[in-house]
């Protein structure tokens, strides 16, 4: 299969740097995945799991907020953060569900605290699925 370059650079730095190819990303409308040849293009990211195959071989990655920008066949992925499936901490992510269902749960938070609980809780979710897998 005709690969594409494709980076990874996350606030932390250079997650990523070599050839891909396939690429499936959650964006704020939907799953967009990305074959050489793609179209140029700029999406921004949702929420969810990110696929990557190269060399023949896939790993996945908690994948969350940031943007994608396929530009003369050339890949940049730039999340605000990105967890290989393998390196996500599952009772760090098990912990932080655990308080923001305590916020959710607690009846006297304030719509401040729920929100940023309710985007925890989305959070942790993800990486405990991603981690899964």
């Amino acid at each position: 299969m005709t690969g594409f370059p494709l980076k990874i650079v996350t606030p932390d730095g250079l997650i990523y740097d070599g050839q891909a190819e396939y690429l499936v990303v959650r964006t704020t409308e939907g799953d967009v995945g990305i074959l050489a040849s793609h179209i140029n293009s700029v999406f921004s990211l949702g929420m969810g799991k990110a696929t990557i195959i190269s060399d023949g071989q896939r790993r996945t990655a908690a994948c969350i907020g940031g943007m994608l920008s396929v530009m003369n066949g050339s890949v940049t992925l730039v999340p605000t953060t990105f967890e290989w499936s393998d390196q996500i901490d599952v009772d760090r992510a098990n912990a932080s569900l655990e308080r923001a269902q305590s916020i959710l749960n607690s009846g006297s938070a304030s719509q401040t605290d729920l929100k940023l609980a309710e985007a925890r809780l989305r959070r942790a979710l993800v990486r405990k699925g991603v981690a899964s897998r």
